[in-house]
């Protein structure tokens, strides 16, 4: 993973890291890689990488808040995303901004303790409104300007684990438990 550093007193990312309670993802270029199947009927179908749902899955067993706000709207999604106990699902959203600034008073969560992963311009402002802005290594240039972690991995392709791996590896809390989840397929 790579970190922007503007600056010399930029903190490491590890620092940004250790104080994560929440994770917030995007769907489309982030737990997909972008790309929509459309079949004779007009049904839309998406691909999603299951190491990403072991990675959410695994998140969630260790108390972490997770959420979904994506502009797009799939029931398949919702449907993957729920199965993975994943409450806090907010599909075909006009106003990302306002649903992140809702949950988390809601749930009294701190802005600095939320990690947000986007990979497009729609993720653009959402994105400057939370402690670690993320992307996956083929986010577009703005967004990759503003993220403060940028993944090896491209969007679908794993970046999602790999964000919450480190943050989980960096608070102790990777591999912890006697208890693998086996449901995330």
């Amino acid at each position: 993973m790579q970190t922007k550093n503007n600056s010399s007193e930029e903190k490491s990312y590890k620092e940004y890291l250790k104080h994560i309670s929440t994770f917030i993802f995007d769907v489309d270029g982030v737990l997909t890689d972008g790309n929509i199947q459309v079949n004779t009927n007009g049904e839309m179908f998406r691909t999603m990488n299951v190491k990403d749902g072991y990675g959410l899955k695994t998140a969630i067993d260790q108390g972490f808040n997770i959420c979904i706000i994506s502009g797009g709207s799939n029931n398949g999604v919702r449907l993957r995303l729920q199965n993975l106990g994943i409450k806090d699902v907010f599909l075909g959203a006009d106003n990302k901004t306002k649903i992140l600034e809702d949950y988390l008073s809601k749930n009294n969560i701190k802005p600095e303790n939320t990690l947000y992963m986007g990979d497009d311009l729609p993720d653009y402002k959402i994105m400057q409104e939370v402690g670690l802005p993320t992307c996956p290594q083929d986010a577009v240039p703005e967004i990759k300007a503003i993220s403060k972690y940028v993944s090896h991995k491209k969007g679908g392709k794993g970046c999602v684990r790999e964000v919450i791996e480190q943050v989980l590896k960096v608070q102790e809390k990777w591999m912890t438990t006697e208890k693998v989840s086996a449901k995330y397929d």
